[in-house]
């Protein structure tokens, strides 16, 4: 699978269950690593494996999410799952010149030095980004806190390159994301199952109201806590069980919902793709098999194992995969993911979904011819077939909608009898999609009323 689509500036790993184990600090514990790995983890482990003479050595022959940490590294772990970063603040994407900033976190290093969305990025000092993967830029970005990065940036408008050095910083980045969509669609999108996600996400549902839709965004979740796909399960009404684990003897457990005090109580969709994993597709495999929900986009990464960690007194820490797991109905996911009920093209998931959202509000609406490559200054003319009384007209009674984004305010102004002239009131946005919908609130000088609403797709060029 390609790995080459928007990535943020560190990668974040899986944690799923805490388990205490302390056991004598040494260099590097191997006595009690072999036990640990004897007794735990998921499979049989042949003799020949547990006496290799390094941790490296034992895991490698494990599978690829058992790893021997320092502290150093163990923190670094934990503050990925709880969005605590070191960096620059980026989010990045591939570029034929470099890799350019998709969006710039706000207040963050980057901001502050000046880097703009759209800006490239064509050198991490001396080594040339022209032809690396985003993966390979983060991995040269990143670093120590407190160091500094130099950076090479092209951007529009500028004769020349400009030099920049940025010191890395602690980030705190926003984990649960909300706000309300055109047609009152309320959006949560979640980054990570962090320990205080249920918390956040609680927040969010109470925020918003008025919703006549939701959408829940695991687009690009690695996972989380274990607890937090319990409780995220719990906010979709008649939710019943959580997930599967099956541990080393292979007896199914079945973990079922937290119930939050706030619910999903409309109909909802859940977006996923090839970057949703471990804890994301406990929620999608648990949704799905009991009709929660409608998912949208691509099937999931397919990472159906869970992590315990066992601490060390020196502070390392041996992750080792204990338990597989399954929909509440034992359905597998490893290696196989969570396939969604209605296939997107990546990067429109949102999109397709929130037009789905629109559409189930306005039942026996006429869908209209779509209109392609319309200029950011568009007007739209309605005609209608009849001559119309427009003493009562309203904004109201048009609304102009970016899919996967909010309402644009019009005005609507008289052309003569038949014809009413929509003037949006900012420029559309270049490549976006749009839905225009004509509520049927019109009547005509005949008193008769417009007998059904229309909506139309529009392109921006």
């Amino acid at each position: 699978m390609k790995r080459n689509s928007r990535w943020l500036l560190v990668l974040f790993t899986m944690l799923f269950v805490l388990l205490p184990f302390t056991t004598s600090a040494s260099a590097e514990p191997l006595g009690d690593m072999r036990q640990l790995v004897k007794d735990y983890y998921v499979d049989d482990v042949p003799e020949s494996v547990l006496m290799k003479n390094t941790a490296l050595e034992i895991t490698k022959q494990l599978d690829s999410h058992s790893v021997y940490m320092t502290a150093q590294e163990y923190q670094r772990f934990v503050n990925g799952i709880e969005k605590r970063i070191i960096g620059i603040g980026i989010v990045l994407e591939e570029d034929v010149k470099g890799i350019k900033v998709a969006s710039v976190i706000p207040k963050g290093p980057a901001e502050r030095a000046g880097i703009l969305a759209g800006d490239v990025i064509t050198h991490v000092g001396t080594q040339s980004l022209v032809g690396k993967s985003v993966q390979t830029a983060t991995s040269w970005i990143g670093g120590q806190e407190n160091t500094v990065v130099t950076l090479t940036v092209e951007r529009t408008g500028q004769t020349g390159p400009l030099l920049m050095s940025i010191k890395r910083e602690v980030i705190t980045m926003v984990n649960v994301e909300s706000t309300m969509l055109g047609g009152n669609i309320g959006y949560i999108r979640l980054n990570s199952f962090a320990s205080e996600t249920a918390k956040e996400v609680n927040a969010a549902i109470q925020s918003l109201h008025g919703v006549k839709g939701w959408i829940v965004d695991l687009r690009n979740n690695g996972g989380g806590y274990i607890t937090v796909a319990q409780d995220m399960t719990g906010f979709f009404p008649n939710a019943i069980g959580a997930f599967q684990l099956r541990e080393k003897t292979g007896k199914p457990q079945v973990f079922n919902a937290i119930p939050q005090s706030n619910k999903l109580n409309a109909p909802t969709h859940l977006l996923m793709n090839g970057y949703s994993a471990s804890a994301s597709e406990m929620v999608g495999a648990a949704v799905k098999e009991q009709k929660l929900a409608t998912i949208y986009g691509q099937t999931s990464y397919g990472k159906g194992s869970m992590q315990s960690m066992f601490n060390f007194t020196d502070g390392s820490v041996l992750k080792l995969t204990t338990a597989r797991f399954y929909s509440p109905g034992g359905k597998a996911v490893d290696k196989v993911g969570v396939k969604p009920d209605v296939v997107t093209a990546k990067e429109l998931e949102l999109e397709v979904s929130h037009r789905d959202q629109l559409i189930a509000q306005w039942k026996g609406y006429k869908a209209f011819p779509k209109l392609n490559n319309v200029p950011v200054t568009k007007k739209f003319q309605v005609e209608m077939n009849a001559e119309m009384d427009w003493s009562k007209l309203s904004n109201g009674d048009v609304q102009l909608i970016q899919l996967g984004g909010g309402e644009s305010a019009v005005t609507i102004s008289v052309t003569n009898e038949r014809t009413v002239t929509v003037t949006p009131t900012k420029p559309l946005i270049a490549g976006k999609t749009y839905m225009l919908v004509i509520h049927p609130h019109w009547k005509g000088t005949n008193h008769y009323s417009m007998r059904q609403g229309i909506y139309l797709d529009v392109t921006v060029k």
